[in-house]
């Protein structure tokens, strides 16, 4: 089983706020702010996706590019919290829950990632946001690549997080098993899988916390979103982007620069080291550090 979860988890690291001349208390219908926030403050909506289904967004700070972060497979968007803390004082900053996953709907009918795709654009085009950062952890450094091919004139950069470590790589036998493991005993597969994600030397009380987040995410949603990235084209997508891309990724698996530029020269990699599949929770400071020189980099 242990070598079936490092496959799976190969498919996701290679493969759980100012807008633009208006503010974001007037982002509109279906957003909900509090009366006592300050200017700039927290605010919190909703906007439907392409589908129909109901996406959760949350909005803090003010000021130019918005940096739009986005989680992983059965994460919801608090997995930043400690991002926007840091990054709301000098950018708007959004965090958005994926369709299925967090406070948004689950009532999709075909899960992909250019469905994700469609509920980052539509809460971007809702808070009207102009030059985006889009900061995308495992899947949803995917996600990222399809928002930057859907609106090319907004997105600025993009980050993806401890995802694209090899664009070329594809699992090989045994992911049907686990994928039939996943089906049979979700519980106790993710939480597995979860497990395998950090190194030896990740605090307990974290790996505990997320595999109890990550194996609640409900089985038929969890098992079709799988799939779904198990069937995209991630080289592909990456030779379509343009914009400067820097990856954040942890040393857990080594990431193979020159593979990806093959199909992106701007490709460009730093990384957390010592860290698992959460550099952004396992050694906050040093993956803030890196996430702030990379957007005063790339977005200038």
């Amino acid at each position: 089983m242990r070598v079936l979860a490092l496959v799976v988890l190969m498919v996701l690291v290679t493969g759980c706020r100012s807008t633009a001349g208006r503010s974001p208390a007037d982002a509109g219908p279906g957003a909900v702010r509090s009366s006592a926030a300050p200017p700039g403050g927290p605010m919190v909506g909703t906007v439907p996706s392409a589908d129909g289904v109901v996406i959760h967004y949350h909005v803090e700070g003010a000021g130019s590019p918005a940096v739009v972060l986005i989680h992983g497979w059965a994460c919801d968007a608090s997995i930043w919290d400690g991002q926007v803390r840091e990054l709301s004082p000098r950018y708007t900053v959004v965090t958005i829950d994926l369709a299925g996953h967090g406070r948004s709907g689950r009532d999709r009918a075909t899960w992909s990632v250019a469905a994700f795709a469609d509920d980052v654009r539509a809460v971007i085009e809702k808070l009207q946001l102009k030059r985006v950062v889009l900061v995308g952890h495992s899947m949803s450094g995917y996600v990222i690549l399809e928002v930057a091919r859907l609106l090319p004139d907004r997105v600025t950069a993009l980050v993806p997080v401890d995802t694209m470590q090899d664009v070329e790589w594809k699992p090989g036998e045994g992911l049907d098993a686990w994928m039939e493991s996943m089906r049979a005993d979700f519980v106790s597969s993710t939480r597995t899988f979860v497990k395998e994600m950090f190194p030896e030397t990740a605090d307990p009380v974290l790996v505990e916390r997320m595999a109890s987040r990550m194996s609640a995410m409900p089985p038929e949603v969890g098992v079709a979103v799988l799939r779904a990235i198990f069937a995209y084209d991630k080289a592909t997508a990456l030779s379509r982007v343009k914009q400067p891309i820097r990856a954040i990724n942890s040393d857990k698996f080594p990431t193979r620069v020159d593979v990806n530029r093959r199909y992106a020269p701007q490709f460009e990699a730093v990384f957390v080291p010592g860290t698992g599949h959460f550099p952004m929770l396992e050694n906050p400071d040093e993956f803030n550090r890196l996430l702030e020189q990379a957007i005063e980099d790339l977005a200038r």
